[in-house]
C-alpha cells in the first residue's frame, strides 16, 4: 500500500471490444433515448394536461416517468459519448455521484412499482374505500416516502463501495459506475461490505415483489368474482401494463444485485444492464400509452384530433 498510488479516476471500458460496432450501437441507443425521452415527456405532459387522468394511479404513473427519465439522464448521455470518445474517464468523485444517481431512481423506482401495486389491489379490491386510501395527501406520502427512502438506500450503497480504497487498476468493465464493476477493483476486503450490499437489494427488490405478489393474488381473486365478462377484461386490462413493467424490470435487476460481486460476468451483466437502463425505461410508455385507452383518448384531445372524454377505470 505504501507503494501505491490511489484511484484518482476511473475508465470505463464499456463497449470497447466491439470495434466499430460501437457507431452502430450508437444510432440504435441514441435512437431509443430519443423515444425514451419523448415517450415519458408525453406521459408527464398528458396527465399535468389532462383533469380526467388526475387519479392516484396516473399520479405515481407520473412520478414514476419522471424518475425514469432522470435514470437514464444520468447514465446514457455518457454512455453515447463514450461510444465515440477514446477518453473515457470519470473522476473519482464523478464515478461516485453516478452511482448515488443511479442507484437513488433505481431503487425509487422499485419501489414506486411496489406502491403503484397497492394502488390497483386499493382500486380494484377495495372500490368502496379507495378515496380514503388513496386520497391525495396519502399519494404524496407515499411518493415522497418512496423517492426518501431511495436516496437513503443508496447513499449507504454508494457510501459502501467507496469507502474503500482503490489503489490498483482502475479499468471499470461497464459502461458506466456500477456497484459490482466498481467493488472488484478495490484493493481491501470487500466481503462486509458486499454482505450490507446484498441485504440492501433483498429489502429492495424481493420485499416489493413479494408485496406486489400478495397484491395482485388479491386481485385476481376479486376479478374471478366478477359476474360479466367485460367486467373482467377492464379490470385484467387496468394491471396488465404495470405487471408487464414488474416483470421485466425486477426480474433483470435481480439477476444483477441478488448475487455476490465474485460471480461477476462483465458480458452478460451488461446486457442485462442495457436491459433495465434502456428497455425498461422505453417500455413504461410504450405499455402505458399504447395499451391504455384513456391516455390514449387524453393525447388526442390534447392535440384535437377529438372531442371525446375519456373513461376512468
Amino acid at each position: 500500500m505504501a507503494n501505491s498510488s490511489f484511484v484518482t479516476e476511473f475508465l470505463l471500458l464499456g463497449f470497447s471490444s466491439l470495434g466499430d460496432l460501437q457507431h452502430v450501437l450508437f444510432v440504435v441507443f441514441l435512437s431509443l433515448y430519443m423515444i425514451i425521452l419523448s415517450g415519458n415527456f408525453t406521459i408527464i405532459s398528458v396527465i399535468f394536461l389532462d383533469h380526467s387522468l388526475h387519479t392516484p394511479m396516473y399520479f405515481f404513473l407520473c412520478v414514476l416517468s419522471v424518475s425514469e427519465t432522470l435514470y437514464t439522464i444520468v447514465i446514457l448521455p455518457k454512455m453515447l459519448i463514450n461510444l465515440f470518445s477514446i477518453l473515457r474517464t470519470l473522476s473519482f468523485m464523478s464515478c461516485a455521484t453516478q452511482m448515488f444517481f443511479f442507484l437513488g431512481f433505481a431503487v425509487t423506482n422499485c419501489l414506486l412499482l411496489g406502491v403503484m401495486g397497492y394502488d390497483r389491489y386499493a382500486a380494484i379490491c377495495q372500490p368502496l374505500h379507495y378515496p380514503i386510501l388513496m386520497r391525495w395527501r396519502m399519494c404524496g406520502q407515499l411518493a415522497g416516502a418512496c423517492i426518501i427512502t431511495g436516496f437513503l438506500i443508496s447513499l449507504v450503497g454508494t457510501t459502501l463501495v467507496f469507502i474503500l480504497p482503490f489503489c490498483g487498476s482502475n479499468k471499470v468493465d461497464h459502461y458506466f459506475c456500477d456497484i459490482s464493476p466498481v467493488i472488484r477493483l478495490a484493493c481491501a476486503e470487500t466481503y462486509t461490505n458486499e454482505l450490507i450490499i446484498f441485504i440492501c437489494g433483498v429489502l429492495v427488490l424481493v420485499l416489493p415483489f413479494i408485496f406486489i405478489c400478495i397484491s395482485y393474488g388479491f386481485i385476481v381473486r376479486t376479478i374471478l368474482r366478477i359476474p360479466s365478462a367485460e367486467g373482467k377484461r377492464k379490470a385484467f386490462s387496468t394491471c396488465a401494463s404495470h405487471l408487464t413493467v414488474v416483470i421485466v424490470h425486477y426480474g433483470c435487476a435481480s439477476s444483477v444485485y441478488l448475487r455476490p460481486s465474485a460471480k461477476y460476468t462483465s458480458g452478460k451483466d451488461r446486457l442485462v444492464t442495457v436491459t433495465y437502463t434502456i428497455i425498461t425505461p422505453l417500455l413504461n410508455p410504450m405499455v402505458y400509452s399504447l395499451r391504455n385507452k384513456d391516455v390514449q383518448i387524453a393525447i388526442r384531445k390534447i392535440i384535437g384530433k377529438t372531442g371525446f372524454s375519456p373513461k376512468i377505470l
